[in-house]
């Protein structure tokens, strides 16, 4: 993979957006592999394609590529509310890309991946509606909240300017793909809680240490009334899954580092 954009692609373009569009692209179609399958390209998308830049033709997943000239901030801008709340919903969501490069070199500095199963309701935020004086009054985007996204999530494909190799991301990608296959809600359940764990920052942890962070899972999950049980019952599916061990008296091991 080579880490050097093709910058020379930015002359005709005054707006700096339009220049990062079409370098990064033109650089992933020509570097980026599948992360999904063993496919060594990925199929750049006619301009205009909505919310999708790449396909890959042999499992045919979708991904979106976002770049960023500096570190991405806490939220990435995303389409409408409801569009993305209905994708989620309904599991056609899209991976997604985040390119980070230097922007006086053209170099591309760090790269992760995010499956498109990574994403729940928990990540979601509405951005206020749009004026009255707008063209589209009253439409309602969203952001992308990247904090609420546990960090298993996130594969890395460039760390720090290196490479990781395609054998190695896709075996990341296939230790979360199990998640796939749980209903939306509930794998959003099992994602939100895994976070939690992660937020204890230790390897062995009892269920009164997750416990103790009910209320900030309820303020994820309103609707749910039985906070307690369902903590329970992700954790077992987390052990399940294999990213915990249950080592009796309410004690668990996590056993994969993100």
């Amino acid at each position: 993979m080579l880490l050097r954009m093709p910058g020379e692609l930015a002359a005709p373009y005054h707006s700096r957006a339009q220049q990062a569009r079409v370098v990064s692209e033109a650089w992933a179609e020509e570097n980026l592999f599948c992360p999904c399958c063993p496919s060594d390209e990925l199929h750049r998308q006619s301009h205009g394609t909505k919310a999708s830049d790449f396909q890959c033709q042999t499992c045919r997943s979708w991904f979106q590529l976002k770049s960023c000239g500096a570190r991405f901030g806490s939220r990435i801008v995303d389409g409408a509310y409801s569009a993305m709340e209905a994708a989620i919903l309904a599991d056609r969501t899209l991976g997604l890309l985040m390119l980070e490069y230097l922007p006086q070199l053209w170099k591309v500095q760090n790269l992760r991946f995010l499956p498109h199963f990574s994403f729940t309701l928990s990540c979601l935020e509405k951005r206020p509606p749009l004026s009255l004086e707008a063209r589209r009054a009253g439409w309602v985007g969203c952001n992308i909240v990247l904090r609420n996204i546990a960090p298993d999530a996130y594969i890395p494909i460039v760390s720090n300017g290196v490479a990781n190799s395609s054998r190695e991301v896709r075996r990341q990608f296939s230790q979360l793909k199990p998640l796939a296959d749980l209903d939306a809600l509930q794998r959003g359940w099992t994602l939100d809680v895994l976070k939690t764990v992660r937020s204890l920052d230790k390897e062995l942890f009892s269920l009164k240490d997750v416990q103790e962070h009910a209320k900030e899972l309820e303020q994820l999950h309103p609707k749910n009334r039985h906070i307690s049980e369902k903590i329970r019952q992700q954790l077992q599916r987390l052990r399940d899954l294999g990213f915990l061990e249950f080592l009796g008296h309410g004690t668990y091991k996590l056993l994969r580092r993100a």
